[in-house]
């Protein structure tokens, strides 16, 4: 008597077969948080052509991409954590290309220290402050040469998941589809809180820096 075969993972009522759901659902939650947060980068790029007049918006957006950027963070090195411990879906699904593996640390750290050193701005006073702008300015010319070539290596992978748990009737009944959306959503919303209580702050700034945001 023969035995049935072992399932790699859980099978979808979606009609895509074996995929596990573990592996589709890290990719389908980086991928539209990736989306989202491309979006929300031109946004925040946008204020800087007149940083000064647009620091309200600036900031706003820069305080709301926070949650979503830590949420992208910990799904990524989720993904990375699961295919170094040797789990086979996660094998099978493999890493990115070598040069998107060496790229991504510089990825994480710039985009800490531009998103740190925009929080500091807000709370210091100078000397500090003078500091910080610095390391702000610098960190942003390095992290959009590393972010452009991250998001240019991953745009392919980004398009084709980020859609699957919001458009299609098969891709929202997807195990813990609803979780991923909510998931996105609260982050959003953690965000547009944080950017509201630093809004505040904005004024002090100006007031307190005659040259403002531009140094």
């Amino acid at each position: 008597m023969t035995r049935p075969p072992i399932s790699s993972g859980p099978r979808s009522s979606t009609g895509e077969g074996n995929v596990d759901a573990g592996v589709e659902g890290n990719a389908r939650l980086t991928g539209s948080n990736s989306a989202l947060l491309i979006a929300l980068l031109a946004i925040e790029g946008a204020t800087i052509l007149s940083i000064r007049s647009l620091l309200s918006p600036h900031v706003f957006v820069g305080m709301l991409l926070i949650p979503p950027v830590a949420l992208k963070t910990g799904s990524t090195l989720y993904r990375f954590l699961r295919y170094y411990q040797g789990v086979p879906a996660y094998r099978r699904k493999g890493p990115p290309a070598w040069a998107l593996r060496l790229l991504g640390p510089f990825v994480v750290i710039l985009t800490a220290v531009v998103l740190g050193s925009g929080v500091g701005l807000m709370l210091v006073a100078d000397p500090w402050r003078q500091r910080l702008l610095f390391v702000h300015k610098a960190s942003f010319v390095l992290w959009f040469g590393a972010m452009t070539i991250h998001v240019l290596g991953h745009l392919t992978e980004t398009a084709r998941f980020a859609p699957k748990d919001w458009i299609s009737r098969a891709g929202r009944r997807w195990p813990r589809a609803s979780a991923r959306r909510w998931a996105l959503v609260v982050s959003l919303l953690a965000g547009a809180l944080l950017g509201w209580w630093f809004l505040g702050r904005v004024g002090s700034y100006l007031a307190t820096s005659p040259h403002g945001h531009g140094g």
